[in-house]
Order: C-alpha cells, then sequence, then structure tokens
C-alpha cells in the first residue's frame, strides 16, 4: 500500500512552493512592495509606531508561518500571505535596526548577507540542495523561510544603502536593481546560468526592487518620489495580488508539477520502507 495515499500528516508532505511561473514573480515583486509601503503606513500614517507595528506583525506572522508549517501541500492564499508578511516583517527588523538601534546600513546589509550565506551553507549542507522544487520536508521548508526572511531583511538593508545611503535616488534603484534582475534572466535563459543559482540571485534583487518601486510611489517629490498616498498604494496592490492568488487558486496555474509530486511521493516511500 502506498503510504503517501493515506492522510497526510506533518511529517508527509507535497512540494510547498508553487511553480516558477511570470505570476510568481508579479506577486512576489507586488508582496515586496507592499511590505516596503504598509510597514510605512502603520507606523507612520496610522501612528502606531515602529515598536508596536513590530510586535504586531511580528505576532501575526508566527500564527500565519505555523499555519503554513502544518500544510501538507501549496495552499496559493496561505503561502503568499506568508510572503507579504515576511516582507513586512523584514523591512520592520531593518528600520528597528536602523532607527531605533543606530546600526549603519552597510554594517545590516554585511551582517544580513552573512546570515543568509550561513542559512545556505547549512540548508545544502543538510539536504545537498536548494533547488525549491524539492520543499516536501519539514526542515527544508524552515531553511526555505529562514532563507526568505533574510533575503527581504538583506533586500531592505541593500535597497536602503543604495537608494539612501549612497544617495542614487529611488528612480535610479529601481532602473538598476531592475536592469540587474533582467541581466540575471538572460544570465538564464541564453548563457546557460544555474537554475537554482539564477532563481535565488534574481529572489534576493526583487526586495530592493520592491523598496525602491515603493519609495518611489509613497516618497514625497522634495525627497525624490511621486508622492502618492500610502494607503492608495496598498490598497492597488493588494486587490492586484488578492486577485492574482485568485485566479491561480481556481485554474492551478502554479501548482507544484505532476514530477514534483512524484518525487516527493517517492521520498516518502523510500523513507517508509527504511
Amino acid at each position: 500500500m502506498d503510504n503517501t495515499a493515506q492522510a497526510p500528516t506533518a511529517a508527509r508532505m507535497l512540494n510547498k512552493v508553487p511553480e516558477i511561473t511570470l505570476f510568481f514573480w508579479i506577486i512576489k515583486i507586488m508582496a515586496t512592495t507592499v511590505g516596503e509601503t504598509a510597514a510605512d503606513y502603520l507606523n507612520v500614517n496610522l501612528g502606531f509606531g515602529l515598536t508596536k507595528t513590530s510586535y504586531a506583525m511580528g505576532g501575526l506572522l508566527a500564527a500565519v508561518l505555523a499555519y503554513q508549517l502544518a500544510r501538507w501541500r501549496y495552499v496559493p492564499w496561505l503561502y503568499w500571505l506568508t510572503v507579504v508578511l515576511i516582507s513586512i516583517v523584514g523591512t520592520l527588523i531593518t528600520d528597528n535596526l536602523t532607527d531605533v538601534f543606530g546600526v549603519p546600513l552597510w554594517v545590516s546589509t554585511t551582517v544580513f548577507s552573512a546570515l543568509l550565506a550561513v542559512t545556505f551553507l547549512a540548508w545544502y549542507a543538510s539536504e545537498r540542495t536548494l533547488s525549491i522544487h524539492s520543499i516536501y520536508t519539514r526542515r527544508r521548508e524552515l531553511f526555505y523561510w529562514a532563507a526568505i526572511l533574510f533575503t527581504f531583511a538583506l533586500g531592505t538593508a541593500g535597497g536602503d544603502l543604495a537608494t539612501e545611503g549612497i544617495g542614487l535616488g529611488y528612480l535610479q534603484g529601481t532602473l538598476i536593481f531592475g536592469g540587474l534582475i533582467a541581466l540575471t534572466a538572460v544570465g538564464y535563459f541564453a548563457m546557460g546560468v544555474n537554475a537554482v543559482l539564477g532563481f535565488w540571485v534574481a529572489y534576493i534583487l526583487t526586495r530592493p526592487l520592491g523598496a525602491s518601486i515603493g519609495d518611489l510611489l509613497s516618497q514625497a517629490p522634495s525627497d525624490g518620489g511621486l508622492g502618492l498616498s500610502h494607503f492608495g498604494i496598498n490598497a492597488v496592490f493588494f486587490v492586484t495580488i488578492v486577485a492574482l492568488i485568485g485566479h491561480l487558486t481556481v485554474t492551478r496555474a502554479d501548482s507544484p508539477s505532476k514530477d514534483e509530486e512524484m518525487d516527493a511521493k517517492e521520498h516518502w516511500t523510500n523513507e517508509a520502507r527504511t
């Protein structure tokens, strides 16, 4: 009897990450922009303050992430809600380090780069792969979300360092980070760059791109932005994200492939035999 055919448990699950389609990158970039603007809106516009906002968003992320970890397969709304909340919390971590503790952006960027590198090294040493197409064990999923958190924190610190610390500006930052992602895509599609490497490079770069877009849209014209409403930006982006997730839920266009599901089932069948 196929053990994976039984009711799944927390130990036996299918791949928990969506297929990498155009929808993935659109939602990811919009989620990173929301992470930047939503954190500012809660902190500044609604007057919650950095500390209260950090506690509230951190607690909400912990609850949603626990629910995500308890699922046995990819659920679009839950996965992307986790990503959006990690985006907000990653922004708040960097903001706290900069505004509350006075940590220079170059130090934050360096520290988060090191933490992300350590996460990748530990992940690879443990699992012998960094592929997101094999997130079907609890340990791999924990490594995955740890890496995601550090990419958001790193992207926020690196993006702020480039646009504000070095003084590139929000428009230039948007163009530069967008150009680097385009070069990564060219490397993958035209030059045979390793798929796993290409994915993680692009994933890291989408964070400062999204942050630069968010700041470009929301910051005052005197600071190099367009001065648009934080509430309006968040509303438009949230509605768009929800609409895209609804489309993916109905069409299952980004559901893990049959090959990935077969790999997961084979893995758990082998585990049961041993």
